[in-house]
């Protein structure tokens, strides 16, 4: 990708009607950006199926989900589950009897992590483990998917799959100083991608993140071919992160977040996507905006991005639900503070000398400074500590906001997709909830 490709259009076919199958490929949480996305599905009428990554039991072997956990599961997708574990990663996976790539981190420590070096034929051999579990466990989910798809059906597989890190006691400390270290606690993000360790933890992240969606690709050709033959269409869509495009200085501009480490994974997944487009198959990556979920916490400062949204709403169109929107954030900031103020802190740092050469869209993903970490965190601190309460933020608001706009466009937009790999940038977002919110609330009060 030379440039972003940004979604500039509200989606106008539907080919998803009562009875079509979306199937969730990977597991649904509360905070994140697929929760919409189901929604959508459901409302369409289609049938949901999801799948499972399973549970690991006291000695890490990977099993399906008990009834309890099926039961939970199938009541928050509202549809049924495949109960068969398809776990993505290898860091748990050996040939029988050896040590498993998490064994092998355990030896690491602070001390001596960054000259700790790994054996990697070895390490070749557990990813090799891993990969044929899980396409052996996603071969089986598939040929149950089979028989739950009548023909002449639609079918919308949606992958979810992220992550890859691996549970080692050493990383957590090395991901605070790299994600949220500032001054003495500051840890380059390259010093870790340039160890054995980030070397590990980057290729985990492309099993987990990218070349699940490669397999799903590859092990649905069956039923695919079937469902195309019998006039059904079939559709892929992927979650991706590359930056985002928001108003700074009222101009909207291609940004991110750095260090964003599974940016590597992200630009793999967006190849495997035009991989499949060049075989005519209608794969495609959604680059999302970002917004605060269960897993992007770690991330301090990747919120920031999320509030100029604001902006991006009174540009898109403004009125009265908008104007809502800026009172409800103004009530979540203690009395001394207005939006205003947080958005001036956010510009401020925006506009720096500092940050400037981090918006390089050909760079993308850069390795964090000492000065950007500085900045990006401290203005992250800063706006918390702007809030009555530092569990109630402007940016949780405006993720559910974002969740919904996202959703709604993915949804729509991949019945005829217009490319591999597309942008949902804050003046798309902002013209759909001012579309759909906007308006649902002049029609409340017109009736």
């Amino acid at each position: 990708m030379k440039s972003p490709i940004a979604l500039t259009q509200f989606p106008q076919t539907n080919i998803f009607r009562k009875g079509d199958v979306f199937v969730l490929f990977g597991e649904l949480f509360d905070r994140g950006y697929a929760t919409h996305l189901v929604d959508q599905a459901r409302n369409a009428g289609m049938e949901i199926v999801g799948v499972t990554v399973g549970r690991r039991d006291e000695n890490n072997a990977l099993r399906p989900l008990n009834d309890e956990e099926l039961a939970a599961a199938e009541a928050r997708l509202g549809g049924k589950i495949i109960n068969v574990p398809i776990m993505a990663g290898f860091d748990l996976d050996a040939p029988a009897g050896e040590p498993t790539p998490t064994d092998l981190l355990a030896k690491m420590t602070l001390e001596t992590w960054e000259a700790d070096k790994l054996d990697w034929a070895h390490i070749e051999k557990c990813r090799e483990v891993g990969v044929e579990r899980f396409r052996n466990s996603l071969s089986e989910v598939m040929a149950v998917l089979d028989g739950m798809i009548a023909d002449g059906k639609n079918v919308y597989f949606a992958h979810t799959m992220a992550g890859g890190i691996p549970k080692a006691k050493v990383f957590l400390v090395i991901a605070n100083r790299v994600y949220k270290g500032r001054g003495s606690r500051h840890m380059s993000s390259q010093t870790l991608l340039d160890s054995d360790l980030g070397k590990l933890i980057l290729q985990n992240f492309d099993e987990v993140s990218a070349n699940t969606f490669a397999h799903l690709i590859d092990l649905s050709a069956g039923i695919r071919a079937r469902v195309e033959a019998a006039g059904g269409q079939v559709r892929y869509s992927a979650f991706g992160y590359h930056g985002t495009g928001i108003l700074v200085e009222d101009e909207y501009r291609w940004q991110t977040y750095t260090n964003y480490t599974q940016g590597y994974a992200k630009m793999r997944l967006e190849q495997i996507a035009q991989q499949a487009w060049d075989q005519g198959i209608k794969a495609t990556v959604y680059n999302c905006p970002e917004i605060r979920t269960n897993s992007s916490d770690v991330f301090a400062g990747i919120e920031l991005p999320l509030i100029p949204l604001l902006l991006a709403l009174k540009k898109e169109g403004g009125g009265a639900w908008v104007d809502q929107q800026w009172q409800a954030c103004q009530d979540l900031l203690a009395d001394e503070h207005t939006v205003e103020d947080v958005l001036k802190k956010i510009a401020d740092m925006q506009t720096s000398d500092v940050m400037r050469p981090f918006y390089d869209f050909s760079s993308w993903p850069m390795a964090n400074s000492p000065g950007q970490s500085d900045v990006t965190i401290g203005t992250s601190n800063e706006i918390t500590q702007m809030h009555r309460d530092g569990k109630a933020l402007i940016s949780d608001l405006l993720s559910r906001l974002v969740v919904e706009a996202v959703g709604q466009l993915i949804f729509g937009e991949s019945s005829e997709p217009t490319g591999p790999v597309l942008w949902l940038n804050h003046d798309i977002v902002a013209r759909t909830l001012v579309k759909t919110k906007g308006a649902s609330r002049a029609e409340r009060e017109a009736a």
